[in-house]
């Protein structure tokens, strides 16, 4: 058996430059991993897949990505994995969780890693990078250390929908703006986080941010009390503490 951490991803700046032929949207962003992670125990004699912890959402046949990630190595292992990272919060949960498999296994190419998925890539090199094309051009930058608070609502952001969105309001005369070109689409999408969106900056100023697609909302700071739920205008909204990771922590 061994253990295997798999760190959040979080995205601090994201912007669309543009969308290829084959519809998929070209990105400048800079993302972090974090010390939330899931932990992945694997058994190296085993065939299985359990999962436990904030599971709603998450797949447990074929399609996780865990799975995909064992099929891609061509080895079979029993992996267990207990889910810290909310499903559909923006923060990578599924891309790290087979991007720890992968690592595990002593790594795989990136144009092999984002067959899994556009995060993929960057959950396996982990720390700092900025993060161009479709997620396949990765330029690793220098560690800073940095304290976050996420704010998690107890609802998901679906991204499909959300880049559906932002084509959509472009096509009808809106230009993307801000640190976040999926903020404004997102809100569209899920309208009970246009108001979570405002309830934060109300309490802690503007610099309340989505991460990637959302959910979840992060300000670079320690604010709040970590490990309690502020009542939000659409239900409670968890609070946690983090900070940036180095590559391979």
């Amino acid at each position: 058996m061994i253990t295997v951490r798999a760190p959040a991803k979080l995205t601090r700046f994201l912007e669309i430059t543009g969308r290829r032929d084959d519809g998929f949207h070209l990105l400048r962003s800079e993302m972090v991993t974090l010390d939330l992670c899931d932990v992945l125990t694997i058994d190296e004699n085993g065939d299985y897949l359990h999962v436990s912890g904030a599971v709603a959402g998450v797949p447990l046949d074929g399609t996780n990505l865990v799975s995909r990630a064992l099929a891609l190595l061509e080895r079979r292992a029993g992996v267990a994995i207990e889910k810290f990272i909310p499903t559909g919060g923006g923060l990578g949960g599924a891309s790290t969780d087979a991007a720890s498999v992968l690592r595990w296994a002593g790594g795989v190419s990136v144009e092999e890693a984002f067959r899994l998925g556009s995060d993929v890539p960057f959950c396996q090199l982990g720390g700092r990078a900025l993060v161009e094309g479709v997620g396949e051009l990765l330029t690793p930058l220098a560690y800073e250390r940095v304290e976050v608070t996420l704010f998690m609502p107890d609802f998901g952001v679906n991204t499909a929908d959300c880049y559906r969105a932002f084509d959509q309001l472009r096509a009808n005369g809106w230009q993307a703006g801000g640190s976040n070109h999926l903020e404004v689409p997102a809100t569209f999408v899920e309208p009970r986080l246009a108001r979570t969106l405002v309830f934060l900056r109300d309490l802690f100023g503007p610099n309340v941010h989505l991460a990637g697609s959302g959910s979840t909302l992060f300000v670079e700071a320690h604010v709040a009390t970590a490990g309690t739920d502020l009542l939000g205008p659409e239900g409670p909204v968890r609070v946690v503490h983090s900070i940036t990771t180095p590559a391979g922590a």
